[in-house]
Order: structure tokens, then sequence, then C-alpha cells
């Protein structure tokens, strides 16, 4: 990139140092201007859902070492129309109660300034989640205790903490072994601690939805096992089948954000989405046959940058793609993005974070980009 990208936004203010209060951040006169839309803030809010995860949070940049990468742009680079945030990545560490933000403790001041601004997109109907997990090993082994009072020695203050940062919800980015048993557990306490209205969503590489019921694979039960040995090693990195997991919590678990990049995916065409959503039958002369998902359930993830991890697609295939999906499946569930910092298109290859996300407003919602244009032209 020989583009220098613009200035983060000056760093708000951090919150009190009160040890008993949530972050805080005054009003920004930046955004004073900003409308906000009720649609937000509101469950039946219209699908396709656009959400961006949030891991970099300070980087070296030109402005100088380790500075933090602001998330309002989201609310001021119009027309943008994100609804969804979720911050990566929590960490449950080898005793209970050390939980960090990435490689710091979550109440770290240096991460004051995040909580704050993840107050100030909650204030303008924006959901802020957390990211549990990912590819630090650890969290889940941990949680995923036969003793029932071992699992709260480590669930307790992770519950504490989603209170403290006043999450909207937690996604469960189980990349290690988990049994089924821990994972339903974990969904179940999540739900009885923060009700109905408190999002839970995992986040399983595409080709963990792509398997299907045994039955209907057309072999012998001695093929199907070592089939099926071999085959949830190569296609799962979670341990558990994410069927079995939806027969058993499905009503607990919002949608999944399913990661078609890296090898696990890719959204160059709709075969990936297909292979999840399309009509579960028996496969029959070699067709190939979807597992049966619903359209609103899974989430198609996309990568934001090519030298992040290979699977970034070009403006013009992603759009493609994403007109056919829509067309093709009512209640299409959304994008996300991994990750908000460099994220580039074709037209903005900057490394502004904020451009991957204004690329799927247009795409996805054009509606909201006309407004922009509108509410431009009238002042």
């Amino acid at each position: 990139m020989t583009t220098e990208p613009p200035a983060a936004p000056p760093s708000a203010p951090s919150a009190p140092k009160d040890a008993s209060s949530e972050p805080s951040l005054p009003p920004d006169p930046r955004l004073a201007h900003l409308p906000r839309d009720p649609r937000l803030s509101h469950p039946s809010w219209p699908l396709p859902r656009i959400i961006v995860y949030h891991q970099t949070h300070f980087a070296n940049t030109e402005q100088g070492p380790q500075q933090h990468i602001s998330l309002l742009p989201l609310l001021s680079e119009s027309p943008i129309a994100v609804t969804h945030v979720i911050l990566a990545a929590i960490h449950l560490n080898d005793q209970p109660g050390d939980i960090t933000l990435n490689d710091d403790p979550y109440r770290a001041p240096k991460n004051d300034v995040v909580w704050a601004e993840a107050r100030t997109l909650r204030s303008h109907g924006i959901k802020v989640m957390g990211m549990l997990g990912g590819a630090a090993q650890g969290s889940y082994r941990r949680l995923d205790q036969d003793d029932a009072r071992e699992f709260q020695r480590f669930y307790t203050p992770l519950r504490d903490m989603v209170r403290w940062a006043a999450l909207d919800g937690l996604d469960l980015d189980v990349e290690e072994h988990m049994s089924l048993a821990g994972v339903v557990r974990l969904v179940l306490q999540l739900r009885r601690d923060f009700g109905p209205r408190f999002v839970i969503t995992l986040a399983p590489v595409a080709t963990a939805l792509q398997e299907r019921p045994p039955g209907l694979l057309g072999l012998d039960a001695q093929s199907l096992v070592s089939m099926m040995a071999g085959h949830k090693r190569h296609t799962n990195l979670s341990g558990f089948s994410y069927r079995e997991l939806e027969k058993a919590v499905g009503p607990e678990i919002d949608w999944y954000n399913a990661q078609f990049y890296c090898g696990w995916g890719n959204a160059e065409s709709t075969v990936g989405y297909d292979r999840i959503v399309a009509p579960l039958q028996p496969v029959e002369k070699g067709d190939e046959k979807g597992a049966g998902w619903a359209p609103e359930r899974v989430v198609l993830g996309l990568i934001t940058n090519p030298e992040k991890g290979q699977g970034w697609v070009e403006d013009e295939v992603l759009y493609e793609t994403l007109l056919v999906l829509t067309a093709k499946y009512e209640g299409f569930a959304g994008v996300m993005g991994w990750e908000y910092f460099e994220s580039i298109t074709a037209q903005e290859p900057f490394g502004w974070p904020w451009s991957w996300a204004r690329l799927m407003t247009r795409i996805l919602r054009p509606d909201v980009e006309e407004k922009g244009k509108s509410d431009q032209a009238s002042t």
C-alpha cells in the first residue's frame, strides 16, 4: 500500500478509574449530527446483517507506535450500516479470573478507550459483542470440565466480565477440541444468566456446517466410521458436531458466523454457501446436495485484506456472489468481516478500516447509501 491512510480520530477520553463503574464516553461533537436509527436497536432489525470483527485495537502507524485504531469512523464515514461489532479476542488463562483482551487484562488502562468507544457504538444502535477464544488455545478446555464446580471457577469471572463491559452478546469461536456436552452447558448458562435479548453466536469454519447426516451419505457402517474419523479432523476445528449442537440448543443460538477463508471456503461463487443451506436430500448419482441449514442461520464470513489470509475476493466478484445469495435465499443472514483493521477493497485499497464495511453497505443496503446521498444533497 503506497497511499498513506488518514490519521485515526483522536482518542476519546478514558473511562473513570472507579473500578466499580462501566467504561464511559462523553458525547463526541464530531458525531452530534448523526441520527440514531431506531431499527438498529430493535430485535426485528432486518437481514442481512453487516458484522465487523475488531481484534487489532492498537497498531504501529505513521502517527507513531501502538496507536489506537478507532471504531468511530463506522459512525462518521457515511454510508455505513454495520449492525454488529465483535471485539476480539477474550481469553481465559490458567488462573480463574485471569481474563485478557488479546494480551492485556481486559480492564487495563490501555483498553479504556476500547470500552468507551464500544459504549458510543451502542448508543447509536450498533450491537457490540465479545469474541471468546479463536486461534489461541485453552479457553474452552478450561470451560469443558466434567466437574460443575471447576466449570464455574472459570465461567463466573467470564460472566462478570461480560456484565462489566455491558456486552450485547458473546461469539464463541471454538478452535480447539470441546465436547458437545461442554458447549451445550456453556450456551445454556449464558442464556440463563443474560436472558433472551443477549446475542449468542458461534464461528465455525464453513466446512463444519457442510457436514451431512451420516444416513444421507450412502455408505455402509464400517466405511462411515472410518470416513468420519478422518473427516472431522480436517473439516471441523471444534471437536463437536454443529448439527448435533443445533439439535440440542438451536433455539438458544442466534446464528453462526461461518469462516469462508484461510482454506475453509471462499466467496468467489455461491457454491460453498449452497453446500450449507441447500435442501437436505440423499446423495444420488454423485450429485452435490446441501446440508439443509436455514439461510437466516448462517452468516457468510469474509476476510478483509489479502495479506491476512487466503480467500480475499475482488469487489466485482463478491458483488455478484452476494447479489445471487440475496436473490436465491430469502432471509440471507448477512456477512461478517475479519477484520476491521487494514480492511481494503479494490475501490479503496488504502487500508482504511471502514472501507470493507462501506462496500458491504453499498452492496447489501443500497437504501442506506441512497439516503446518505439524499442527506448530503439537502445540506
